[in-house]
């Protein structure tokens, strides 16, 4: 067994926090109005209905950012540099990744930061069945919190955040990430994908698909918190609301309570009223200038910018 392939064993993963899921739950409950955290998403069933809604036809930023990857995939390797380790916050598309790696002549290692502990190391194994020899360091972990990376050496650093993760964070959470990625990207820098401002059919159609994918990704949350703190969602009780904002720039999603009811999470009795909703996530769309202007703000400089015409999504090389 190679070093690289033993280095992302389950075995190796660290037991995920279940005693801080619950605190979060709880508490975001408990508040006024209620709220859920969109990282908690990402267990294996959430992350394996993301890469599902990355393929549906009304789900736009995948296909497009996907085809600006490949349109520039030389010029941002030259960017990223020949032997660069590649940090990839957030395990996303395998093709994106394989995009990146392809184009950067002797990748040092690749090292993807995710919360999902299951579903990052499956992920690994599947890219080293796809890059033999690649070495794979995979860190289990909230990618918005300081991180230290494995193995050492003094090599230059390359990030890679794409699909426009970096909407779901609240504005001054986005520039505290982009601090935060400088510090440890410190002589290199980051790709960051950004979904932009446009049509609000456009939107909602992307967050409100025909198939019911969304949907069930967004009650996931429900479902996670039933078998992993023996909570009692019944699901058909809540509905799924996604709707744009245009004062805020931002996608909106909830659950809403179908009927007034009571529900227990860890021993605690939460009430709903009839149309009462669960905040679940925000997605931010920012337009060029304004991400420009974000990152400045966090201390990073946007070196170079790639947008499809239809202008719906963007790709920014960020100078750390």
């Amino acid at each position: 067994m190679s070093e690289a392939l033993r280095a992302v064993q389950p075995a190796d993963m660290p037991e995920e926090n279940t005693s801080e899921f619950a605190a979060d739950v709880v508490g975001g409950l408990s508040g006024q109005p209620k709220r859920l955290s969109s990282k908690y998403f990402y267990d294996e069933r959430g992350s394996l209905l993301f890469e599902r809604i990355c393929s549906l036809p009304e789900y736009y930023p995948t296909r497009t950012e996907v085809a600006l990857l490949r349109t520039h995939a030389a010029e941002i390797a030259c960017f990223m540099g020949s032997d660069a380790l590649l940090v990839e916050f957030g395990a996303g598309a395998l093709v994106k990744v394989d995009l990146i790696l392809d184009a950067i002549a002797k990748p040092r290692a690749y090292v993807p930061v995710d919360i999902s502990g299951d579903y990052l190391y499956a992920r690994a194994a599947r890219l080293l069945d796809r890059h033999p020899g690649l070495s794979v360091w995979p860190v289990v972990g909230d990618f918005t919190l300081p991180i230290k990376l494995p193995g050492s050496g003094r090599y230059r650093r390359a990030g890679f955040f794409p699909g426009s993760t970096i909407g779901n964070l609240e504005p001054p959470q986005a520039a505290g990430f982009l601090r935060n990625a400088a510090e440890l990207l410190r002589g290199g820098g980051l790709l960051v994908g950004v979904d932009l401002v446009k049509d609000s059919v456009v939107l909602h159609a992307a967050y409100n698909d025909s198939a019911g994918v969304t949907e069930a990704f967004n009650k996931n949350l429900l479902v996670r918190a039933n078998r992993e703190l023996g909570a009692n969602f019944h699901l058909p009780d809540f509905r799924h609301h996604a709707f744009y904002d245009p004062t805020h720039r931002r996608i909106e999603m909830h659950l809403v309570a179908g009927r007034s009811h009571t529900v227990s999470v860890m021993g605690r009795r939460i009430v709903f009223t009839e149309g009462e909703t669960i905040h679940t996530e925000n997605s931010y769309k920012y337009t060029v200038q304004g991400f420009v202007e974000l990152a400045r703000e966090a201390g990073c400089i946007v070196r170079r910018t790639w947008c499809d015409p239809q202008n719906l999504f963007s790709l920014h090389w960020l100078e750390c």
